[in-house]
C-alpha cells in the first residue's frame, strides 16, 4: 500500500537520522524518519552519555534519544516504526518497502543504518552490558577511574582504547588471542609505553564472571590450554563492529570492510542518496560526529533537491 510521498526519507532514527530530519524539517522539506525499533540506536541503549556537549552532569541515552525525536517532529518531521523489507534507490523516484508491506516515495534518501558492536558471543555478555560490559572506551572509560578492566580485542581500537584507558584506569589487561597486535605502528609506540598495561598473549575470554556486575573473567591460552582468572571491574570489548548495511549491499558502494563509501559530503554513488553516522566509513564513531554527519546530510540533500 502506497502511504505517503515525501521530499526525504531517513533510514533510522538515532542521533544522525533524528539530526538530519531536524535540518531537513527546518529546511522545509517533507520528511519521514522510518526507525525498526525505539529512537536512538546504540545511544539509546547506553545509561549515562558524559561526553555529548551541553550537558554538563551527562544524559540518559535513551532520554536524549527521544528528545532528538521531539524537536525533530516540532518541525514538521514524521516518526513510522517499521521494518525496511527492501529499497529501489536509482532514478529520481526512491521507493521503501517495509515487512508490514506498505510502500513510501522520495526524492532523496538519508541512509543512518547505523553500526553494531562486534560482540564475543559469550552468553552472559549482554545480560552484563552497561554492568561491567562495554564497547566504548571513550563513552564509559571514566566510570573506571582507579579501577582495574580487560580490553578484548588486538587491532587499532583495542590498542587506541587501551591506550586512552590507561591515563584513567589504576590497571589494564589487553588479551589477545594472538602473540602480536595488528593494531598500526602508530598506536603501537604509545601503547609500549604505558606503564599500568599488561599483555594477555594467545588469549581469548572464555566467561566472564558476575556477581550483579562484572567482577571478572576467565581466559584460556589457545596455545597450552592453561585457563586463568582475572579480577576486573569491566571489560571493554574492541574486536570491531558489524555495518548494518545488508539492505543496501547490492545498491550503494560500500568498502572493504562493509560500510557505506561516502565521504565527509555523506554522498554515496547514487544521486540523491547520503549516509549519515556510523554506517559511513569514518575515523572517529562519537554521538557528536553522528549529529555532525545527519546535519551535512540534510544540507547535501537539500541541495540535491534544488538542483544545486
Amino acid at each position: 500500500m502506497l502511504l505517503g510521498q515525501y521530499d526525504v526519507i531517513v533510514i533510522g532514527g538515532g542521533p544522525a537520522g533524528y539530526t538530519a530530519a531536524l535540518y531537513c524539517a527546518r529546511a522545509a522539506l517533507s520528511t519521514l524518519v522510518l526507525e525498526a525499533m525505539a529512537p536512538g540506536g546504540q545511544m539509546g541503549t547506553t545509561d549515562q552519555i558524559d561526553n555529548y556537549p551541553g550537558f554538563a552532569d551527562g544524559i540518559n541515552g535513551f532520554e536524549l534519544a527521544m528528545n532528538m525525536q521531539k524537536q525533530a517532529e516540532r518541525f514538521g518531521a514524521e516518526s513510522v516504526f517499521a521494518q525496511v523489507s527492501s529499497m529501489d534507490l536509482k532514478g529520481p523516484e526512491k521507493k521503501i518497502y517495509t515487512e508490514e508491506g506498505d510502500t513510501y516515495t522520495c526524492r532523496a534518501v538519508i541512509l543512518a543504518l547505523g553500526a553494531s558492536p562486534r560482540e564475543l558471543g559469550l552468553p552472559e555478555e549482554r545480560t552484563l552490558r552497561g554492568r561491567g560490559v562495554s564497547y566504548c572506551a571513550t563513552c564509559d572509560g571514566m566510570f573506571y577511574k582507579e579501577k582495574t578492566v580487560v580490553v578484548v580485542g588486538g587491532g587499532d581500537t583495542a590498542a587506541a582504547d587501551t591506550v586512552f584507558l590507561s591515563k584513567i584506569c589504576k590497571k589494564i589487561y589487553l588479551v589477545h588471542r594472538r602473540d602480536t597486535l595488528r593494531a598500526s605502528k602508530a598506536y603501537l609506540k604509545p601503547l609500549e609505553a604505558c606503564e599500568n598495561v599488561e599483555f594477555v598473549w594467545d588469549s581469548v575470554v572464555e566467561a566472564i564472571l558476575a556477581d550483579g556486575n562484572v567482577t571478572g573473567v576467565r581466559v584460556k591460552n589457545k596455545k597450552t590450554g592453561e585457563t586463568r582468572e582475572i579480577a576486573c571491574d569491566g571489560i571493554f570489548v574492541a574486536v570491531g563492529n558489524i555495518p548494518n548495511t545488508a539492505l543496501v549491499a547490492d545498491a550503494v558502494k560500500l568498502t572493504p570492510n562493509g560500510y557505506i563509501d561516502a565521504g565527509e559530503t555523506t554522498e554515496t554513488n547514487l544521486p540523491g542518496v547520503f549516509a549519515a553516522g556510523d554506517v559511513r566509513q569514518k575515523v572517529l564513531r562519537q554521538v557528536v560526529t553522528a549529529v555532525a554527519d545527519g546535519a551535512v546530510a540534510s544540507h547535501m540533500a537539500e541541495e540535491y533537491l534544488s538542483g544545486i
